[in-house]
């Protein structure tokens, strides 16, 4: 029986292929060589290790499960508040839940929080402000007055007036904080966008007859990134410190989901009899907001092209 050959094979065996897969690929190196944002941000040893935090973290939010030492859930009220011990590293809580458990399932929370937060900001405020800032006129006017009296008001109280409107959860609390994080990237998607439409290039495809989208998604978003690239990554910050802050306050996730938010909480309880499990996830929410905000600040020296490019060693 003949084999039917796949497109995939048949452009790998097609005559002069690998020589091209080769060319690509040459030049994607010689772009991670070359760009001068890429080695600004390889050489900022600061940005870099946060990066590699970042990175752990998600990975563990990914794959935590297949190395957790125990069930997160799983109680055993004889082994409460247990120190450290060779079967629980970071001890138990008051319900003898391995507390590392607990930890490692958080971060997957934590990152499905900051990607539901900052994905409804993006959603919200971007094209909002990209749009608003090239078509301009009463449009863009009544937008932003939209948006100033949004930022008007204070943060939190706007989140829980959401929350207590649609009822405490993860999903619901990490909308009300993409709404209170969307007038500031619409401010600055804005700023972005209007300092891009007076280029020449705009102008030259409006008069070819683009459409407003057109110019929107193909040329304006692609030049305005870079702003938004390290807001982005700020934003991601506060994200997280929001959710633990309605976390702890009871209206984020609900049990038996856990965050480092509600994991503060239940220790926060019971500190005066285990205060040092209060340490293990309010660590890990200092680190990982520091290490968005520091990767963040290295993001904006890079694009930004502030920093300064060390010579190759010979």
């Amino acid at each position: 029986m003949t084999e039917t050959p796949t497109i995939t094979r048949v452009i790998a065996e097609a005559p002069g292929a690998s020589s091209l897969m080769s060319l690509h690929q040459n030049r994607f190196k010689h772009f991670l060589r070359t760009s001068r944002p890429l080695r600004l941000l390889r050489q900022n040893k600061a940005a870099m290790v946060s990066l590699i935090f970042i990175v752990l973290v998600v990975l563990l939010a990914l794959f935590g499960s297949l190395v957790m030492p125990h069930d997160p859930n799983e109680q055993d009220l004889s082994n409460s508040f247990a120190g450290l011990n060779g079967s629980n590293w970071l001890g138990t809580d008051a319900f003898g839940r391995d507390i590392l458990s607990r930890l490692l399932d958080s971060a997957q929370v934590t990152l499905l929080a900051v990607v539901q937060a900052v994905g409804v900001a993006a959603v919200l405020g971007i094209p909002a402000g990209l749009f608003a800032g090239l078509v301009g006129g009463w449009i863009g006017a009544l937008i932003s007055r939209i948006s100033d009296a949004m930022q008007s008001l204070p943060p939190l109280i706007l989140a829980i007036a959401i929350i207590g409107i649609f009822g405490p959860s993860l999903t619901n609390a990490m909308v009300s904080i993409g709404i209170v994080l969307a007038p500031s990237l619409y401010r600055l998607s804005r700023g972005a966008a209007e300092s891009v439409a007076t280029e020449t290039y705009i102008e030259a495809c409006r008069a070819l007859g683009c459409s407003k989208w057109r110019l929107l998604w193909r040329h304006v978003l692609p030049n305005a990134s870079s702003p938004l690239l390290v807001q982005l990554s700020f934003s991601a910050g506060v994200a997280i410190v929001a959710e633990a802050s309605l976390s702890f306050l009871g209206l984020g996730v609900q049990a038996p989901q856990t965050s480092w938010g509600s994991m503060v909480r239940d220790a926060f309880d019971n500190v005066y009899s285990a205060p040092w499990s209060l340490l293990p996830p309010a660590i890990m929410i200092v680190l990982t907001v520091l290490a968005f905000s520091t990767f963040g600040d290295g993001l904006r020296d890079a694009l930004e092209g502030t920093g300064r490019i060390k010579p190759c060693k010979k």
